[in-house]
C-alpha cells in the first residue's frame, strides 16, 4: 500500500482506545490513501492472520474501533465525496467522509443526510454505517440503515461485492434466512432503536431482502466498507425549537407518545443538571432562559415557513402536559441549546459531585411508550448500586444516553455487577442494549439477556458466512470479549500532585486529570464557524498525535506504564506535546474540560525539574528578566538586534527559529513613564485622586472628572517593556470613565512564561510575590484590571491551582477583570451612570478582531464584543488561534505549523480587510504574529478607545 504504516509505540498508544472504557493496543496502524490501498492492507493482514479493525473518527463509545492487530484509519485520506445527485437525492461517498462535510456538500441543493449524531463534526460515514448511528432527527428521517441504498464492501475472505437488494452475492445467506424466518420475525426489528446484534430483519423477503441495510450496524465484524450510496432528504425550511419543562426525567418521558403524534423532527430529553454544568463552566449567559423543571424535552418542529412552524410549535406545546414552555425560533438561542445537547457526552463525563462518569451503559433503548416506567426503574437500580449520572438522549425514539460514576479506578467488578442488572432491566422492558452506538466490547456479552440461543446462533452463522476466520474486529458482537476485560482506567496508576499544579478539580491526581478525555473527539472538528478555537495544531496537521485526544491517550498510556514506560521523560510523551500551542482552548471548548496546556506545563516541570533545560526555556521562559535588562539600554539593544545577522545568531542561540524577528523593546517602559509622570507630586494629600498624582495634559484634563472608586491597573511584563502604549492608553480611558487609577509601586509578574515552559517552582515564587503586591488591594475589593489576556488568564485560573491554599489567590482571581469587563460591569464596579461617561463613538470603525486564545478560554470575549457593538463598531470576530501562542511560534521547529495555524483564520482575514480597517488584538503575541507574517500593525482595545476620547486627535488606525 502507498499510505503510511506506523508501528511506533507512540502511534499505537494514540490508537489504543476510542471513546469507550476499553484499551486494546494494536500491533500497527495504517493510513490508506484510497480504497485500493485498503484492499492491499486487508490482503496482507489476512495472509498473516492479523485481526483487522477499521476506524473513522474514533468516536465509538462501546469499544468498536479498537483492536489487537491492524487498525486502518480511513479518516485521514479515504474521504472523497464522489457524487451528489440532487435529482435522485443521493450521494456517493468514501467511508472516511466526515458527516458534516457531506452536509455542506448537499446544502446548496437544499438537501441533507437525515441522521445527525452529535459527533457529526468529526464522525465519519463509515463509522455511522458501522454502528447504525441515528442522532436527534432520526425521529423524522430514520436511522442510518434507513438511508443507505448500496454499499461497496469486502468481506473477511477478501471477496468484494456491491450490497443492495438481493442475497445472492453471499453464498448460503438465503438459506440462513429461510432457516431462521421465525426467529427473525419474532425477535428482530421490534422497534426502531433495536440496534443490538445484527439487524437481519432487513433480509426478510417482505422487507426487500436488503443486504445493504442488514450490513449497517455490523460494527466492522463481517465486512469492510469501501464506499456507500446514501439517500438525502430536504432540509427543513424553518425549524423551531420548543423546550418543555417537567418535574423529573421520567415525567418528561411520559409525555413523549402524545408529542410523537405531531410528527416532530426531534424529541430530545435532557437532565436539568446537565445544563447546570454548562452554566458553571461557561457562565449563565451561555444558556438561554429556560422554563422551570428538573427535566426538559427539546422538541424541534418544521414547516414550509416560519409561521407554519410556529403554529405547529404552539399546537405541540398545548399537548405537552406542562405549562413550563419556551419557544425558540431559528437563531442564537436555539443554536445554544443544540450546542449543549451536542456536548452531552463530554458534559456528562462528570457527575454533579465531580466524580468521573463512564460510558458502558450509555445507549440503552426501549419502545417510547415504555420509556417513563423504564427510567423510574433505572433510577431505582442506580440508587441500589450507589451510582449517579446525567441522563439525556433521543427520547422520541426511546433512547437514553447515561454515563455513570461507576468506580473503575481499581477493578471492573462494579461495572460488571451494574451492567448485568441493567441488561436484565432493559430486556424486561422489551428494549435494546444499544440504541445507536453498537454493542462493541461494552454490551456484546449482554446479548443473551435480550435474544434466544437460536438468535445468538443465527448471528454466529451470519458472521461465519462473511468472516469465517474471524479476522474482522474479533471479540465484538459474536463470541464477544467479557465486558470487564481490557478496561483502560483500572490499569492506570495514580500520579499524585507533586510540586507542580494541585489538580484541585481532579482530587490532586494527574492520572485522573488526563482521564477527563473520554475520546468524544471534538478536538478533531473544525468548529471555527461556531466560534470554537480547539484544536489549532490538529487543524494544521490533521494528525491524531496533534489532537487533544491523541495527546491525552499517550499521557494515559504513560500512567499505565506498560507501553509508554519512561514516565514523564518518555520520548512518546514529548513527541505528542511538542506541537501543543498551550492555547488552553481545550479547557473551554472540550466538553470534558481537558486542559492540555496545563498537562504540558506539568510534564515539562516533572521532566526538567532541577535539571538542565532546553535553551529556549531560558531564552523565552525568562523573557521578563531579559525585558528588564533590555530596559537599561533599550535603544542599544534594539540597534544591535536590528542587524539581521546578529539577530539570527541570537535567535539560533536561544533555540528560536531564525525566520522570526526579535520584537523591539520600548525606549521607555511603562513603569518608568509612570514614575516620571508622578514625580514631584508625593505631597498630594492622602485620598487625592490618581489623576491628580499623574500630572501631564491627560491628568489635568481628568482633574475635573468625578471619581467614584479606585481601580488597580496591573501592568504585566509584556505591556511594561514591549507595549507601554497599551497601559498608557488604559490610564486615559479609565480616568475618562471616572476611575481613580492606581499602579502598584512594585512589579508583579504572573510567571506566565515560567508556566508555559514548565518552570513551575519559579512561577510559584513570582505568583507568591504577586499576591504580596496585589493581595491587599484584592481583599479590600479594589478591581484589578489586566491588559494582556494571557497574563490576566493566569490570575483567573493557573494562580488558583499553583497556590490553592492561599486565600489571597481566591481574592485576586475574584476581582481581576479585563478592561472590557470592567467598563461593561454594572455599578458600583462599572462606570457610574450618573457620571455621564459613555463608551467613545466607534461607528466609523471597521475592525478585524482576534480574541486571544486564553481570553476565549478563561474570561470569554462577550464583554469585549458587547462593548464594541454598543460603541457602534463594525467587527469581524475571528475564531481560532493566531498561531504564535506566546513562545510556541518563536521556537525552533514550530514556524511552519505556526504559519499553518495563522492561515486557518488570521491571515485570510487580514488579506481580505479593507484599506482603513483596524486589526484589533489585545494579545501581544497576536499583534506580533500579524506584524511578522502580514505586515499589519495591531491595536489593543485600550488604544482604540483612548484614541476616540473627546479632544483626541485620531491617528491612522492601520499600519
Amino acid at each position: 500500500m502507498r499510505g503510511a504504516v506506523d508501528d511506533s509505540t507512540r502511534r499505537r498508544a494514540e490508537y489504543s482506545t476510542d471513546a469507550s472504557n476499553y484499551r486494546v493496543v494494536p500491533q500497527v496502524v495504517a493510513f490508506p490513501q484510497d480504497p485500493d490501498d485498503v484492499l492491499a492492507a486487508l490482503e496482507v493482514a489476512r495472509g498473516a492472520g492479523v485481526p483487522i479493525t477499521t476506524r473513522g473518527g474514533g468516536t465509538s463509545v462501546a469499544g468498536n474501533a479498537v483492536g489487537p492487530g491492524l487498525v486502518l484509519d480511513l479518516s485521514r485520506h479515504v474521504h472523497r465525496i464522489l457524487d451528489v445527485d440532487p435529482e435522485a437525492r443521493t450521494a456517493r461517498v468514501e467511508p472516511g467522509v466526515v458527516m458534516s462535510s457531506l452536509q455542506r456538500a448537499a446544502a446548496p441543493h437544499g438537501l441533507r443526510f437525515g441522521p445527525d449524531p452529535s459527533t457529526q463534526a468529526r464522525a465519519t460515514l463509515g463509522g455511522m454505517i458501522g454502528n447504525n448511528a441515528c442522532g436527534p432527527r432520526a425521529v423524522a428521517y430514520g436511522r442510518t440503515a434507513d438511508n443507505v441504498l448500496e454499499l461497496d464492501v469486502v468481506d473477511g475472505t477478501g471477496r468484494r461485492f456491491t450490497a443492495g437488494r438481493g442475497l445472492e452475492v453471499v453464498p448460503g445467506l438465503d438459506g440462513l434466512v429461510r432457516a431462521n424466518l421465525a426467529v427473525i420475525r419474532t425477535e428482530l426489528g421490534r422497534f426502531g432503536r433495536q440496534v443490538s446484534g445484527y439487524s437481519l430483519e432487513h433480509l426478510l423477503p417482505e422487507n426487500g431482502a436488503d443486504l445493504a441495510k442488514a450490513l449497517v450496524g455490523t460494527e466492522g465484524t463481517v465486512v469492510t466498507i469501501l464506499g456507500a450510496t446514501v439517500r438525502l432528504v430536504p432540509v427543513a425550511a424553518a425549524p423551531v425549537l420548543v423546550v418543555l419543562g417537567y418535574p423529573d426525567m421520567p415525567t418528561a418521558a411520559d409525555a413523549v407518545p402524545a408529542l410523537l403524534a405531531h410528527r416532530p423532527l426531534a424529541i430530545e430529553g435532557m437532565d436539568a443538571r446537565l445544563v447546570d454544568v454548562v452554566r458553571r463552566l461557561r457562565g449563565a449567559s451561555s444558556v438561554p432562559t429556560l422554563p422551570e423543571g428538573a427535566g426538559w424535552l427539546m422538541v424541534e418542529v418544521g414547516g414550509d415557513d416560519l409561521d407554519e412552524a410556529l403554529g405547529r410549535a404552539r399546537a405541540l406545546a398545548a399537548d405537552a402536559g406542562t405549562r413550563a414552555t419556551a419557544v425558540f425560533p431559528p437563531g442564537p438561542e436555539a443554536r445554544a441549546m443544540w450546542r449543549i445537547r451536542e456536548d452531552g457526552a463530554g458534559l456528562g463525563g462528570r457527575t454533579p459531585s465531580g466524580e468521573q462518569a463512564w460510558p458502558g451503559f450509555e445507549d440503552s433503548a426501549v419502545p417510547p411508550e415504555r420509556l417513563g416506567g423504564y427510567l423510574r426503574e433505572l433510577e431505582a437500580l442506580m440508587a441500589s448500586h450507589g451510582v449517579d449520572g446525567l441522563a439525556y438522549g433521543h427520547f422520541g425514539d426511546g433512547c437514553v444516553h447515561l454515563r455513570l460514576d461507576i468506580p473503575l479506578e481499581r477493578s471492573g467488578d462494579p461495572l460488571r455487577a451494574f451492567m448485568m442488572d441493567a441488561g436484565r432491566l432493559v430486556a424486561a422492558h422489551g428494549g435494546s442494549m444499544s440504541g445507536e452506538h453498537g454493542d462493541g466490547r461494552a454490551r456484546g456479552e449482554l446479548l443473551p439477556l435480550m435474544y434466544s440461543p437460536d438468535a445468538i446462533a443465527m448471528f454466529e452463522g451470519f458472521k461465519n458466512l462473511l468472516d469465517p476466520a474471524d479476522v474482522l474486529n474479533p471479540g465484538v458482537v459474536v463470541r464477544p470479549r467479557p465486558l470487564d476485560a481490557d478496561l483502560r482506567r483500572p490499569a492506570a496508576l495514580p500520579i499524585a500532585a507533586d510540586g507542580g499544579f494541585a489538580f484541585r478539580h481532579d482530587a490532586g491526581d494527574f492520572t485522573t486529570a488526563v482521564h477527563r478525555c473520554v475520546g468524544v473527539g471534538k478536538c478533531r472538528a473544525d468548529t471555527t464557524a461556531a466560534g470554537g478555537f480547539m484544536c489549532p495544531s490538529y487543524l494544521a496537521t490533521r494528525d491524531e498525535k496533534d489532537s487533544t485526544r491523541g495527546r491525552a491517550r499517550v499521557l494515559q498510556e504513560m500512567a499505565n506504564g506498560s507501553l509508554v514506560s519512561r514516565g514523564f521523560r518518555s520520548a512518546e510523551v514529548h513527541e505528542v506535546l511538542d506541537l501543543c500551542l498551550q492555547c488552553k482552548a481545550c479547557s473551554s471548548d472540550c466538553p470534558a474540560g481537558v486542559d492540555m496546556a496545563q498537562y504540558k506545563a506539568e510534564t515539562l516541570h516533572r521532566t526538567y525539574r532541577r535539571r538542565l533545560r532546553p535553551v529556549n526555556h531560558y531564552a523565552l521562559g525568562w523573557l521578563p528578566r531579559w525585558g528588564r535588562l533590555a530596559g537599561l539600554a533599550p535603544e542599544l539593544v534594539n540597534a544591535v538586534l536590528g542587524v539581521r545577522p546578529v539577530a539570527k545568531l541570537v535567535l539560533a542561540a536561544g533555540g528560536m527559529d531564525t525566520r522570526r524577528t526579535v520584537p523591539r523593546f520600548a525606549t521607555m517602559p511603562f513603569r518608568t513613564w509612570w514614575r516620571r509622570s508622578t514625580a514631584g507630586r508625593a505631597a498630594v494629600a492622602p485620598g487625592a485622586s490618581a489623576a491628580a498624582l499623574a500630572g501631564g495634559d491627560d491628568a489635568r484634563a481628568a482633574e475635573g472628572t468625578p471619581t467614584r472608586q479606585p481601580v488597580l491597573l496591573w501592568v504585566d511584563s509584556f505591556s511594561d517593556t514591549l507595549s507601554p502604549s497599551v497601559p498608557q492608553a488604559a490610564v486615559r480611558v479609565l480616568r475618562a470613565a471616572g476611575y481613580e487609577v492606581l499602579v502598584p509601586d512594585q512589579e508583579a509578574c504572573c510567571g506566565l512564561t515560567w508556566i508555559s515552559t514548565g518552570q513551575l517552582d519559579g512561577a510559584r515564587r513570582r505568583l507568591t510575590h504577586l499576591l504580596e503586591v496585589l493581595g491587599p488591594y484584592a481583599v479590600n475589593g479594589v478591581p484589578i484590571v489586566g491588559l494582556e489576556p494571557s497574563c490576566t488568564a493566569v490570575l483567573r485560573s493557573d494562580l488558583l491551582d499553583l497556590l490553592p491554599d492561599d486565600p489571597r489567590a481566591v481574592a485576586v482571581a475574584r476581582v481581576t477583570k479585563t478592561l472590557a469587563e470592567l467598563l461593561t460591569s454594572p455599578a458600583p464596579i462599572g462606570p457610574d451612570p450618573e457620571s455621564g461617561w459613555t463608551v467613545p463613538d466607534l461607528s466609523d470603525v471597521t475592525a478585524v478582531v482576534q480574541p486571544h486564545c486564553h481570553q476565549h478560554s478563561v474570561m470569554g470575549f462577550d464583554a469585549d464584543r458587547g462593548l464594541l457593538e454598543r460603541a457602534g463598531a463594525s467587527i469581524t470576530t475571528l475564531a481560532g488561534c493566531c498561531g504564535l501562542a506566546g513562545n510556541f511560534g518563536m521556537e525552533k521547529g514550530h514556524y511552519d505549523v505556526s504559519v499553518a495555524v495563522a492561515e486557518n483564520a488570521l491571515l485570510p482575514a487580514l488579506r481580505a480587510a479593507g484599506p482603513g480597517d483596524v486589526f484589533l488584538a489585545d494579545g501581544f503575541s497576536c499583534r506580533t504574529q500579524a506584524e511578522q507574517l502580514a505586515g499589519v500593525r495591531g491595536t489593543a482595545l485600550a488604544e482604540l478607545l483612548a484614541d476616540r476620547l473627546p479632544g483626541r486627535t485620531r491617528p491612522p488606525v492601520r499600519g
